[in-house]
């Protein structure tokens, strides 16, 4: 199936572009550094690609019933395409300081099996039915969690360009 050009990766691919391993690892003190925010993203792509492998696997989704109680911060994310400033990851999702080199070659790769996975449960499913549970957003349908990575991506590309800009 040939997919259209997917903005999430052309951000990271973009922003990463001619880096070296200096420029990388580079950060303020009590700051990320890029290979800390591609990580820490890319620890996001493959809990994405475990969730919506199982949905896949077991031929149902995981999703809970329950979309009302984060609703006002799922809508802010994926309707309005805004990412809130200072929230704390999740453990799972924290920089466990892998080389930055292997994050580099690795991003963009778990970036396209993501984004394969998540246009095969909508298939599968639909574009309306939640497929699996956001840790903070709570479950999301197929559109949701695409929009879910692309407005989080940008943000931390934001956060690699003042990096890469020396702010």
């Amino acid at each position: 199936m040939d997919r259209k050009p997917n903005p999430l990766q052309h951000a990271i691919a973009d922003v990463i572009h001619g880096m070296t391993p200096d420029d990388l690892t580079r950060h303020p003190e009590g700051k990320w550094s890029t290979a800390e925010i591609l990580e820490h993203l890319n620890l996001t792509y493959i809990g994405t690609v475990k969730g919506l492998g199982r949905c896949i696997a077991s031929g149902q989704t995981t999703a809970s019933l329950d979309r009302s109680s984060k609703r006002l911060q799922r809508i802010t994310v994926t309707k309005l395409g805004y990412f809130p400033n200072g929230r704390k990851s999740p453990d799972r999702v924290l920089p466990r300081g892998l080389p930055a080199e292997q994050v580099k070659a690795e991003i963009l790769e778990n970036v396209d099996r993501m984004n394969a996975l998540i246009d095969e449960c909508e298939a599968r499913f639909g574009k309306r039915k939640p497929i699996a549970d956001h840790p903070v957003l709570g479950p999301l349908t197929a559109p949701e969690w695409r929009k879910f990575h692309l407005v989080h991506g940008r943000h931390h590309v934001k956060q690699i360009l003042r990096l890469k800009n020396g702010a």
